[in-house]
């Protein structure tokens, strides 16, 4: 029996456009973690992450009704496309105010479903780990950041990141390098042990 959800995006979208509603709502869950996972670590607050979520999918309904979505096979960069420039309006407007957000992030992006079948002990030891981890991060520069999470959290290619972010592959690529040399200087200078014993 033929169902909406065994669709790849590409169909997904057609069918939206030729007036199928469901479709858009099919791709809004098949991509919602992912996309929702990139607002909040770039503006690190829950709420923000949630207003700048519906307004891309807001944004993407009316490009696709529009005619304006052309990019066969590659939905989920599009879209993160669009989140990535509401993100850049957002602190181009909140500059132009003069203010500036530090709120630390509530949710723990780097926890991981994966770990949950072990023992508590083990379970405490990974959460002070990620939590170690998504320190050190927080520490790099804003563009080391980013290409930390998009590759290591979000499974995209060095294209991907390049095209998303608006960059060369090769200065993707120079920023991830930058990212580890930095992160082992901090780990070196705070003398962590993020292994587990």
């Amino acid at each position: 029996m033929f169902k909406t959800e065994d669709l790849n995006d590409n169909e997904l979208v057609q069918r939206f456009i030729n007036g199928d509603h469901n479709s858009i709502e099919v791709l809004i869950n098949r991509h919602k973690n992912r996309v929702f996972s990139y607002i909040l670590l770039v503006v690190k607050k829950q709420d923000l992450a949630e207003d700048i979520f519906q307004e891309t999918f807001i944004k993407v309904i009316r490009s696709l009704k529009l005619g304006r979505y052309t990019e066969n096979g590659k939905f989920v960069s599009w879209v993160l496309r669009i989140s990535h420039n509401l993100i850049i309006d957002h602190f181009r407007r909140e500059k132009l105010n003069g203010t500036i957000s530090n709120d630390s992030c509530e949710v723990d992006i780097f926890n991981s479903q994966r770990f949950s079948d072990e023992n508590v002990e083990d379970q405490m030891v990974m959460n002070q780990i990620l939590f170690e981890v998504k320190e050190l991060v927080r520490e790099l520069p804003e563009d080391q950041q980013q290409v930390i999470y998009l590759r290591h959290y979000q499974g995209m290619s060095f294209k991907e990141i390049a095209e998303l972010t608006d960059v060369s592959i090769n200065t993707a690529l120079g920023r991830m390098r930058y990212a580890l040399i930095n992160l082992r200087k901090l780990i070196e200078k705070k003398k962590l042990s993020l292994t587990r014993i």
